[in-house]
């Protein structure tokens, strides 16, 4: 089982950047996509030409702002929008669709903002959301993926000495509840794979970062540790373009999801 997680940076920005022809040749068998920039409508409408998938979406009050959707090729048994906790759930950006053996759990996390005015906040979503996984975990095993909007680890961006403590995504606050994940047992399944790599998911838009590759790791899959035997790849795909962020892929040993 292929999973793929992409924040695609407006879902109808990105169809017009070859979206449909990335997805056939990424074959995902399960696609979560962060930062939709649409209402379920308009997400439905950009994505009309994809065939062969279930569609799932979760779009945020503000409208062309944040949201969150899931295409499966596989019909869940039930889906879950939010966390419900009403301060959280304005913004779309959680979806859980849940299959025979596990959960899957798609997220895009608050930004902290440029002046770290959400900071603050930031630190009560990260814990109600680990939170909200360790419920769900009590019943299934837990795959999540997204982005986190944070980088963990002075390898996981190009300039950590430059950002420490001083821009959003790598704030030891926001380290602080990714190190929360790790030590409730969620396997960050990139660096599980290649503990040593440097690769990136996100570059920013000025000064040509991309092609400098000044980026930063901040799209994860992390999957519960009864799960660790069963992960058989997890990579970057920092060559397939569209967005200001890239895929992020995980190969899973699923057997049942693949039956009918």
């Amino acid at each position: 089982m292929r999973v793929i997680s992409w924040n695609v940076n407006g879902i109808r920005a990105t169809m017009k950047k070859g979206f449909a022809a990335s997805l056939e040749a990424m074959k995902p068998d399960i696609l979560c996509i962060q930062e939709t920039k649409a209402q379920d409508d308009q997400v439905a409408e950009a994505l009309t030409e994809i065939n062969g998938y279930h569609l799932y979406s979760n779009s945020a009050v503000k409208k062309g702002y944040s949201g969150t959707a899931v295409l499966t090729k596989k019909e869940p048994l039930s889906v879950g929008y939010d966390m419900g906790i009403e301060v959280h759930d304005q913004e779309g950006r959680v979806i859980a669709l849940e299959f025979e053996s596990f959960y899957l759990v798609t997220v895009y996390t608050p930004n902290s903002g440029s002046e770290l005015k959400r900071l603050e906040y930031r630190q009560g979503w990260d814990a109600e959301f680990l939170d909200y996984l360790k419920t769900l975990e009590q019943e299934k095993p837990v795959i999540a993926c997204g982005d986190l909007n944070v980088a963990h680890r002075p390898i996981d961006l190009a300039r950590p000495k430059a950002n420490y403590n001083k821009s959003a995504g790598y704030m030891q606050e926001e380290i602080n509840g990714l190190d929360n994940l790790v030590a409730a047992d969620f396997i960050d399944t990139f660096r599980c794979i290649h503990p040593d790599k440097v690769k990136y998911s996100w570059w920013s838009f000025r000064a040509g970062a991309r092609a400098r590759n000044v980026g930063w790791r901040i799209d994860y899959h992390l999957v519960s540790a009864s799960m660790a035997g069963r992960i058989k790849d997890a990579d970057i795909l920092n060559e397939v373009m569209g967005s200001d962020h890239c895929p992020v892929t995980l190969d899973l040993d699923v057997s049942d999801f693949c039956k009918t």
